[in-house]
C-alpha cells in the first residue's frame, strides 16, 4: 500500500496555496493585528511557499525573512519570490523554530501559521520562547493554529492525526492563550471559529473558484482520490468540533 503523504504536503501538491486551518479569514485578521508598514522587519516561521510573505511585501513593502525546515518548500518559495520580483524585500533560509538563527530583539513582527500544532508540549514552549527572544520590545507574535473547545475530543484528535499523517497536538482555545502568557507575552488577543481548510466555501474563499475546481479535479484523480476523500470527509464532518485559533501576542 502506498504511504500517505503528510496532509499539508498532499494539498500543496494538488495546488492548494493556503494551507492554514482558518484560511484567509484567520490570516487577514492576523495581518490586521500586526499593523504592518514598510518600516517593520518581519520574520515568517514555517513560511512554506511564501504565499503570505509575498502578499505582505506587495501590500506593505516591508522587509521579510522567511524560515522553513523543508528545502523543497524553500525552492518553491524562491521561485515564487522571483516571479513576484520581490527579491529585494523577501529572503528565505533553512532553519529550526526552536533554534532561531537570529539575534535577540531582531524583528518587529513574527508570524507563524499552522506549525505550533505540529509540536509537542515542550517543543511548543521552546519555539514560543524563541519567538519572544527575537522580537523587539513591543513587538507582536501572530500565530494561527488548530484548537478545540470540547475537552472530550481525544478520539477526534486521534482521527485527525491519522487523517493528515502527522502527530499533531492541538490545544483547547484557552490553553493556547495561557501558554503564550506563560512564556512571557503580556497581551494576548484571540479570534477563533470553525476550521475552513477543506470546506467548499472555505476553499473558494482561499483559492478562488477556478483554482478550487482544479484542486478538486486533481484530488479526484485515481492516485489521489482515497487520501483526498478521507481528508475532505473528516474535515467537513468535524469542522464544528475542531477550530482554528488566531492569536496576536505582544512582547
Amino acid at each position: 500500500m502506498t504511504k500517505k503523504e503528510v496532509g499539508h504536503n498532499f494539498l500543496a501538491r494538488l495546488g492548494k496555496k493556503r494551507l492554514r486551518p482558518g484560511g484567509i479569514i484567520a490570516t487577514n485578521w492576523l495581518i490586521s493585528q500586526g499593523h504592518f508598514s514598510k518600516e517593520k522587519t518581519v520574520l515568517e516561521v514555517a513560511c512554506n511557499m511564501c504565499t503570505t510573505s509575498i502578499e505582505l511585501a506587495q501590500t506593505y513593502r516591508c522587509h521579510i525573512t522567511g524560515l522553513d525546515t523543508d528545502p523543497k518548500a524553500l525552492e518553491r518559495a524562491r521561485d515564487n519570490i522571483a516571479r513576484a520580483k520581490l527579491e529585494d524585500l523577501i529572503s528565505v533560509q533553512e532553519g529550526n523554530a526552536m533554534r532561531l538563527p537570529f539575534e535577540d530583539n531582531s524583528f518587529d513582527i513574527v508570524i507563524n501559521e499552522a506549525m505550533l500544532t505540529m509540536l509537542q508540549d515542550k517543543a511548543k514552549e521552546k519555539a514560543l520562547a524563541e519567538y519572544l527572544r527575537v522580537l523587539k520590545p513591543g513587538g507582536v507574535l501572530l500565530t494561527h493554529d488548530v484548537a478545540y473547545e470540547d475537552p472530550d475530543l481525544e478520539q477526534t484528535i486521534n482521527q485527525l492525526r491519522t487523517t493528515i499523517n502527522a502527530n499533531v497536538q492541538p490545544l483547547q482555545v484557552d490553553d493556547w492563550k495561557r501558554l503564550s502568557q506563560k512564556i512571557g507575552f503580556h497581551t494576548v488577543t484571540i479570534k477563533y471559529g470553525p476550521m475552513t481548510l477543506m470546506s467548499p466555501v472555505g476553499m473558494i474563499k482561499d483559492e478562488g473558484f477556478v483554482s478550487a475546481c482544479k484542486i478538486l479535479y486533481r484530488g479526484m484523480k485515481k492516485e489521489n482520490r482515497q487520501q483526498f476523500l478521507t481528508m475532505f470527509r473528516f474535515f467537513n464532518k468535524n469542522r464544528k468540533k475542531l477550530r482554528y485559533i488566531a492569536m496576536a501576542s505582544q512582547k
